[in-house]
């Protein structure tokens, strides 16, 4: 079968209006954000059902077009983008985007996986109950792809990571059969547990389609603190302490350093210095309860008190209200916009053990200084999952293009602190493109064998998502 015969049943399956074929249509899908990734496709379609994303993987099958899953696309490390050489098809699950159901009673929602988060934020919320997976790109970002990609965001220290979110999953496989593991079940042990082959499997392995999420009570009460310590190390161990004095009540942990916060103060409207003396390195945590006490909120004056008579800390202020508690949260944020406004700017999604994120930053600073003179590290991120956002600013003055070509070797300079320290290359943004020769080397050879097992047990034409993960 020809492209061109495949498309005309595609377009037969899912209408006029699930198909795009024009360059202008298509381009919003062709591209990462960022713009570091951009490819070809014969078409973008957009099925609407689950029987309608099984009939075109079936065409598909049938005539040999690879498909690449595609939900928010607000990938980082092109996941969800085609390669330039045009063979593969975008399938989009936006037009998918229905809340089948929600059991208060069973902490569950049932979802379409085109579902925007904050849509599945605020569905919970009409219900008096929390889905607690949150991220910048929240407002854009589909459930289906932060399931595949594993998301995780400011709330794993507390909640999980997507995959721990997730109790079932409806997916349809690359011959075009449909797995309904739309169990609402907290135990079924039944054999494999296999939503966890599809999540973080980056649509390699067939594209999820449905999902049934975990709710949990909504917090009654929040403390939001933005915190002044000397050093990563101190960090740490406030976090340590903020867990022990509250019954481990802290939601968010996020570090960032001095420079983080100047960058958004520079750059982004609304960003401001929150103490009245600067720091070499800030936190900001959040910490929730089931119930409204006087109690709760004093458990953590307290406990930033005795921090502050241990030297951990040397300021703080907590929201008062909020308004207060988001425009501190905005900051964090602004970091991330900031840093565009600073030239070009090389990115690691990296992970280490809690306990040794303030070696990792240490040995990680020195080593890129010392590899590129007058490189402006600006760390950051969710220092109670062990996740930096190790983010490097060009030398100030450089030229930016040339910066960024250095981007491979510098992420290897990066990668061998990792590799020493036990950690990962990467947290929370996933493989994609991006890493994905990275993998023999991070994987051992028995643990790279199992998962080309796994890939080719059910996608053994190879047309899930080619070229992504998996080198």
């Amino acid at each position: 079968m020809t492209v061109a015969a495949a498309l005309d049943q595609i377009r037969a399956i899912v209408g006029a209006n699930g198909i795009l074929t024009e360059p202008g249509d298509m381009a919003p899908y062709l591209a990462e954000w960022r713009g570091r990734f951009k490819g070809s496709s014969p078409a973008v379609v957009r099925p609407a059902s689950t029987e309608e994303v099984a009939a075109v993987v079936r065409v598909c099958a049938e005539a040999g077009i690879p498909i690449v899953p595609q939900g928010g696309n607000t990938s980082l490390v092109g996941g969800s983008i085609p390669y330039e050489e045009g063979r593969e098809i975008v399938l989009s699950l936006s037009r998918m985007n229905r809340i089948r159901d929600i059991d208060p009673l069973n902490y569950t929602m049932t979802v379409d996986a085109g579902v925007v988060l904050t849509t599945i934020q605020g569905a919970a919320a009409d219900v008096d109950r929390l889905f607690p997976l949150s991220l910048g790109a929240e407002g854009t970002a589909q459930i289906g792809g932060l399931i595949s990609t594993n998301a995780g965001g400011i709330n794993v220290l507390r909640y999980g990571n997507a995959r721990e979110l997730v109790l079932g999953l409806e997916v349809v496989l690359p011959d075009g059969r449909v797995w309904d593991g739309l169990r609402r079940l907290r135990k079924n042990n039944t054999g494999y547990d296999l939503k966890n082959l599809f999540a973080g499997a980056e649509g390699t392995l067939g594209i999820i389609t449905g999902a049934v999420l975990k709710l949990f009570p909504r917090p009654r009460q929040s403390e939001t603190a933005f915190v002044a310590v000397p050093s990563p190390a101190a960090a740490v161990e406030l976090l340590a302490r903020l867990r022990e004095a509250t019954g481990d009540a802290v939601s968010a942990f996020e570090l960032m350093s001095r420079r983080c916060l100047e960058f958004a103060i520079r750059h982004v409207g609304g960003s401001f210095d929150p103490l009245s003396e600067p720091s070499p390195w800030y936190v900001l945590t959040e910490l929730t309860s089931g119930t409204r006490s006087d109690a709760f909120r004093e458990a953590v004056e307290t406990a930033l008190g005795e921090a502050f008579e241990a030297e951990l800390a040397t300021d703080a202020v907590i929201a008062q209200s909020e308004t207060q508690a988001k425009q501190l949260w905005f900051l964090r944020e602004a970091i991330v916009e900031a840093q565009k406004h600073e030239g070009g700017s090389i990115k690691n999604d990296v992970s280490v053990p809690v306990s040794r994120v303030a070696e990792f930053i240490e040995r990680a600073q020195a080593a890129v200084e010392a590899a590129c003179p007058g490189i402006r590290p600006t760390p950051f991120g969710h220092v109670g999952d062990g996740n930096i956002h190790f983010n490097l600013s060009q030398p100030e003055g450089a030229d930016t293009a040339a910066y960024l070509a250095r981007w491979d070797e510098i992420c290897h300079v990066v990668n061998e602190v990792i590799f020493a320290l036990d950690g990962s290359i990467s947290a929370e943004h996933g493989i994609g493109r991006f890493k994905k020769d990275e993998m023999p080397v991070i994987k051992g050879p028995v643990e790279f064998d199992l998962l080309r097992a796994v890939k080719a047990a059910l996608d053994p034409k190879g047309l899930m998502n080619p070229g992504k993960m998996l080198p």
